[in-house]
């Protein structure tokens, strides 16, 4: 299945690069002070938002470039069936990666250490890690694999 081959780099990346632009945006609140309380933070709420849309549409605009770039070569595969694989990888690899976030750089704030040396580095690795479980557990939901 050469397009869920083409598929695969871009979906692992989208969790890391969202997770990471989401822990900078939390680790800058913590610096301007405005990141104490988790549940009632209105730029915890808007950051995580905001990174969803990123990685929603993200995860669209591939599957819709891999369509194109594989029925091109003549191998596609149905737009559907690639969508719904980018869409199922994503809801699982963001919601891990969200999650990991926040956390991550809620503990570090509260231990005194700089998010921005913890949040980026660990989310960027698990973002891969967790892309291509999402991904493979896409595939055996879809009954592909």
């Amino acid at each position: 299945m050469p397009a869920i081959l083409i598929l695969i780099p871009s979906l692992i990346k989208i969790g890391g690069d969202t997770g990471s632009m989401l822990g900078a945006r939390l680790s800058s609140a913590f610096h301007m002070g405005l990141g104490d309380n988790l549940r009632r933070n209105p730029v915890v709420h808007n950051s995580v938002i905001a990174a969803s849309i990123v990685g929603f549409v993200s995860s669209i605009s591939v599957s819709i470039l891999v369509f194109l770039a594989s029925s091109l070569m003549g191998f596609g595969m149905p737009f559907l069936t690639l969508l719904e694989i980018s869409l199922i990888a994503v809801v699982i690899e963001l919601s891990v990666v969200y999650s990991a976030t926040v956390a991550i750089a809620f503990a570090s704030h509260r231990f005194g250490i700089d998010p921005d040396d913890t949040v980026i580095p660990f989310i960027a690795s698990l973002g891969d890690v967790v892309g291509v479980t999402g991904i493979f557990i896409a595939l055996h939901l879809l009954k592909i694999l």
